[in-house]
């Protein structure tokens, strides 16, 4: 069973963050929330309280995850970006090919700091490209750049979110019908 970790600072994007979360857990993998402080109560940028599953300090090396998830929000990006544990975490998934998928101002804070953007295709948030200047900016909802996922923003995250079901090896058509999400840009 495929494992995902989406970390979570206090100011995160409550729709960056659980849409994945409920999108990855539909199609069947374990997702923990996770938190990068000392307790399990992260508050959102909106001041939405969640209960993370674990963290940070608890999962060690990060070794039994496949993917790693970074939602955007202010300050939540920010937050996630002064993390020596969290830039750690990100470049050894990079070290290793393993999955890091990033939206809206994530991809530009922590992905920069960690120095993994470089020459890559990425998205973000607009406005936030100045941070990528070494990158190879897209204006596309969803960028893929072998085992680096990024998007644009809280409208782009069910798109993001299935984009991450199928790079872990899953087929998001049939949650994707399920969600009606066929209706999305309908009137």
């Amino acid at each position: 069973m495929k494992k995902v970790a989406i970390l979570l600072a206090d100011g995160f994007e409550e729709i960056e963050a659980l849409t994945p979360k409920d999108v990855l857990s539909r199609a069947g993998f374990i997702c923990d929330l996770v938190s990068i402080k000392e307790n399990n109560i992260v508050r959102s940028t909106h001041d939405v309280c969640i209960y993370a599953d674990k963290v940070i300090s608890g999962c060690g090396d990060f070794s039994e995850y496949d993917m790693i998830v970074l939602p955007g929000g202010m300050p939540g990006a920010k937050f996630l970006s002064e993390s020596e544990n969290v830039i750690s975490v990100v470049r050894d998934f990079d070290k290793h090919g393993k999955y890091i998928g990033a939206i809206c101002a994530a991809p530009a804070l922590v992905l920069s700091k960690a120095g993994i953007a470089r020459e890559r295709k990425v998205t973000s948030y607009p406005g936030m490209d100045n941070y990528l200047t070494d990158a190879v900016y897209m204006e596309d909802a969803v960028v893929q750049d072998k085992n680096l996922i990024t998007s644009r923003g809280p409208a782009t995250a069910m798109e993001f979110a299935f984009k991450l079901v199928e790079v872990l090896g899953e087929n998001s058509e049939n949650i994707s019908n399920g969600m009606l999400y066929s209706y999305y840009g309908k009137n």
